[in-house]
């Protein structure tokens, strides 16, 4: 964690972030942080990442006296930020990772490896945006995000490349 912290120097382009939400009781970047931990922790899901703030988790890494927020606020967030933000960090990350040799000898055989691949981010039954998009599960509409996300793939670090947000319609 220090070793990104000063290397990328992300707690900066953290408290750059902003998004569409009218006077919100937490700042984007009180809402980005553990997020963002939770990505690299590969937290598989926003009820893992409720758990582990319910538990505290998260105390010994974020400033002292960090309120965090409820998973809801979390998700609400997600839904109006400001993706251009989100790609200036991916990229600023990737082109001091190959500033810095990360990829120097290859992931396999010699070669760095991405493998693309499509994740769902958040779903609802209930909330939706007009970014959604939707589905019948059951007989009730749902509501859901996807995006297709480039990543390495094979030894070294698991980089996140580039992402895209599939959009209705």
């Amino acid at each position: 964690m220090k070793y990104k912290k000063n290397v990328y120097h992300i707690e900066r382009s953290i408290k750059k972030l902003s998004d569409g939400r009218k006077n919100p009781k937490y700042k984007t970047a009180q809402i980005i942080t553990p997020l963002l931990l939770g990505f690299m922790l590969r937290i598989k899901s926003m009820n893992e990442l409720k758990l582990m703030i319910c538990e505290n988790e998260f105390k010994n890494v974020l400033p002292r006296r960090t309120e965090l927020p409820k998973i809801d606020t979390f998700r609400d967030t997600l839904k109006v930020i400001e993706v251009d933000g989100l790609e200036y960090m991916l990229i600023h990350t990737v082109k001091k990772s190959i500033k810095n040799k990360v990829f120097i000898n290859g992931t396999i055989g010699g070669h760095t490896v991405a493998a693309i691949d499509g994740t769902k981010i958040f779903g609802s039954y209930k909330k939706c945006c007009p970014e959604c998009l939707t589905t019948m599960v059951k007989g009730k509409k749902y509501y859901y995000h996807n995006a297709s996300v480039m990543s390495i793939i094979g030894d070294g670090p698991k980089l996140t490349l580039g992402f895209e947000m599939c959009r209705p319609r």
